[in-house]
């Protein structure tokens, strides 16, 4: 059954009450916010005094909102509730609404799948008379609840519902066919069948060409696998381009991995076309995420970045890039674990080194170590 504005509102059905009275059942002439979030969640969590403010604003006006933690994450729901409590603890004391929590599902099988919500924070608003009202993000509440309480909201809006129903529904058609290519892909690659992995691939572009995944898997497997430098090249090209016109790093960075990965033999491609192309996307890198910038963490896409300038001659550039993004490592925009941290730094000494002339053999020793 979908649940849609004007659909009877699903029952509560939460583990445990962590703020606030129980609630089994809504009140009739009571508008409800039922608020999904997590505490790992950043948009949730910048929502929250947004939500407080809200339940102050129209507390005297039969309000009431409620937050279901229905996907904190840990290993048990002992674990998931330590972690809420010690959330709620810190961060969430001048939370003035009820807090239930859920970690069995419940919650999610009976609102967030029907409604077609995938993604966190998802608000719902039951009115008055115990049905569905609204379905959408957070910061939507308060325009929605001006017009419910001047009466100008009209639970017919039911056109703007049934397109988002239609987007969600087209997600998850979407999504069906993501799975399906990635299941015929990943064994493609293992065995090495080439040919039946580029089918593979042409379908998940067909789908979905605003995966980078997917269209960097595809110009991988022309330009260093089938060796098809002809068709390749022009995907790469378009890559590139795309990357470029899109303005992002993670695309620019996916375009010139597959244009200086030492791990790789580029020695069949047409040179002139290749560093051209490596040019542009390292300056538009560059431009986008300075040396001189702090806010963004450099060691996701400077390793790349770094080994065009090597090829290219110019191995103090080189080497000033892999420093950058040695010590972008201890970026707080981007906090890591020990073992990560590890992995990052060893792979960009190594690049050091190189570049340094103190070691000659490549160090990346696969295609997506820098991933």
């Amino acid at each position: 059954m979908i649940l849609r504005i004007d659909s009877p509102a699903p029952p509560m059905r939460v583990e445990s009450w962590v703020r606030g009275e129980p609630l089994t059942n809504f009140k009739l002439g009571t508008l409800y916010i039922v608020e999904f979030w997590a505490t790992w969640c950043r948009g949730c969590v910048a929502v929250m005094p947004h939500l407080a403010e809200l339940q102050k604003k129209y507390k005297n006006s039969a309000v009431e909102v409620i937050a279901v933690a229905a996907s904190e994450r840990g290993s048990t729901a002992e674990e998931a509730r330590t972690n809420l409590d010690a959330w709620l603890t810190e961060k969430g004391s001048k939370l003035n609404f009820r807090i239930a929590f859920d970690y069995a599902g419940k919650m999610k099988k009976l609102w967030m799948a029907p409604s077609f919500s995938a993604t966190i924070p998802t608000s719902f608003v039951i009115d008055r008379d115990d049905h569905v009202a609204f379905i959408g993000h957070p910061m939507q509440l308060y325009d929605v609840f001006t017009k419910m309480l001047n009466g100008t909201w009209r639970t017919s809006d039911e056109a703007t519902d049934a397109e988002r129903i239609a987007e969600a529904e087209s997600r998850m058609r979407e999504k069906a066919q993501m799975q399906a290519f990635w299941a015929k892909l990943g064994p493609a690659l293992k065995a090495q069948d080439w040919s039946t992995a580029l089918s593979a691939a042409k379908e998940g572009v067909a789908v979905t060409p605003d995966d980078i995944r997917v269209r960097v898997v595809h110009a991988d497997l022309l330009l260093h696998k089938i060796h098809d430098m002809q068709t390749g090249l022009t995907v790469m090209r378009q890559l590139a381009r795309d990357a470029i016109d899109k303005k992002s790093e993670d695309w620019m960075v996916g375009a010139i991995r597959q244009l200086f990965d030492p791990a790789e033999d580029n020695s069949d491609f047409p040179h002139s076309d290749r560093f051209a192309m490596g040019k542009e996307l390292a300056e538009h890198i560059l431009a986008l995420n300075s040396p001189e910038g702090s806010a963004l963490p450099k060691f996701l896409s400077y390793g790349a970045v770094a080994q065009y300038y090597y090829e290219s001659g110019n191995k103090d550039r080189a080497v000033e890039l892999v420093e950058s993004a040695v010590k972008s490592l201890d970026s707080p925009g981007r906090p890591m674990g020990a073992e990560e941290k590890a992995h990052y730094l060893r792979l960009l000494l190594k690049a050091l080194a190189k570049y340094k002339d103190e070691e000659a053999k490549p160090f990346w020793g696969t295609k997506n170590a820098l991933a």
